[in-house]
């Protein structure tokens, strides 16, 4: 018997959102766990005042959630996976806990937005990590770089070696 017979799928419907559903399926198939999938719209934005979020009405707010958890659901019924599904408007930092006791779940899998430094200084978040708050185990995936991100990474490397960036040439100097 697997020790993980429950397991809780975080779907936002982003790149990295779609490597977690993906993973947390090959995953619940192997061990034919049962599956939930959470979407979670963070209203953290609201919260902070933002003016834009008022004038959006809570339907729309909620046919939004609700079509990004059905997308995440069609995906895992064409893999032969049956899932119950589940949406919040909320801090997903407060939302998935909850929902994670909530379901009793063994295991929370999660996508990794990769942030450079300066995004997550200024995210600014220090109330703590999702591992904190919940009592299961939790597996983040990590999708593959994006061609700009590995690009980025190519051309700073090759800045501080004094080389060409891809797709630059560089040809010899001649001294007199």
């Amino acid at each position: 018997m697997s020790a993980f017979n429950r397991i809780l799928l975080c779907y936002d419907g982003t790149r990295e959102g779609q490597h977690a559903l993906a993973d947390g399926a090959r995953l619940a198939q192997e061990l034919a766990a049962q599956v939930h999938v959470l979407s979670v719209i963070d209203n953290s934005a609201w919260v902070q005042g933002a003016d834009i979020t008022s004038a959006i009405p809570v339907d729309m707010i909620n046919d939004s959630v609700k079509s990004v958890l059905d997308e995440g659901l069609k995906k895992l019924a064409a893999k032969g996976i049956h899932a119950t599904g589940h949406f919040a408007i909320g801090d997903p930092l407060d939302q998935i806990p909850y929902f994670a006791k909530e379901l009793n779940v063994d295991l929370i899998v999660v996508g990794h937005h990769r942030a450079g430094r300066l995004a997550r200084w200024w995210g600014g978040r220090t109330d703590g990590l999702l591992l904190d708050r919940v009592s299961c185990s939790v597996l983040v995936t990590m999708g593959p770089e994006t061609e700009s991100a590995a690009e980025s990474a190519a051309e700073s490397a090759a800045e501080s070696r004094g080389a060409a960036s891809p797709g630059e040439t560089t040809s010899p100097v001649e001294h007199s």
